[in-house]
């Protein structure tokens, strides 16, 4: 087995609202699917070494909606939610993805497209997260995101590969 991708995922800021997320993981779509989009699979990795989740509704179908809990670390609560715009199992997900902790989230939320590209077992996501405006975007960014991302996408990758 070839080893983990840990900590490889790029952030780039492709325009004034967008943040592009780009990694690779060594294992095939449907596993990285089935870890991305299953409740029980994401109470394991979406809260990387964060915290732990508690709550995790999933409503995998177009006007679904989803809904995810943590416990953060220092004991606060962080919880964002969405709905489900376009899926094709295991190679694309557009959901919108609002965080509570703001005012009106779900005005505010952002539109994020995932797409799985499988080549030799392995698979690369592509992740756009579209905001309203620059200023969301830029709230995104520097809410510390990158590193809480890393370390779930790294959980995810770890999960995903498990599963086969």
């Amino acid at each position: 087995m070839t080893a983990t991708t840990k900590g490889s995922a790029t952030v780039t800021l492709p325009a004034d609202n967008q943040i592009l997320i780009t990694r690779e993981f060594n294992a095939p779509a449907r596993l990285v699917w089935k870890a991305y989009t299953t409740p029980e699979l994401i109470r394991r990795w979406w809260a990387g070494q964060r915290g732990t989740v508690t709550s995790v509704e999933v409503d995998l179908r177009v006007g679904g909606r989803w809904r995810y809990v943590m416990t953060a670390n220092p004991g606060f609560e962080v919880a964002f939610h969405g709905e489900y715009r376009e899926i094709q199992e295991p190679v694309r997900l557009v959901n919108t993805e609002a965080f509570e902790g703001i005012p009106d989230p779900d005005g505010n939320a952002a539109l994020v497209t995932m797409t799985l590209t499988e080549k030799d077992g392995r698979t690369a996501m592509e992740m756009l997260v579209e905001h309203r405006d620059q200023e969301g975007r830029d709230a995104h960014v520097n809410s510390g995101m990158e590193g809480g991302m890393q370390e779930a996408m790294d959980a995810l990758e770890e999960l995903a590969a498990s599963l086969a």
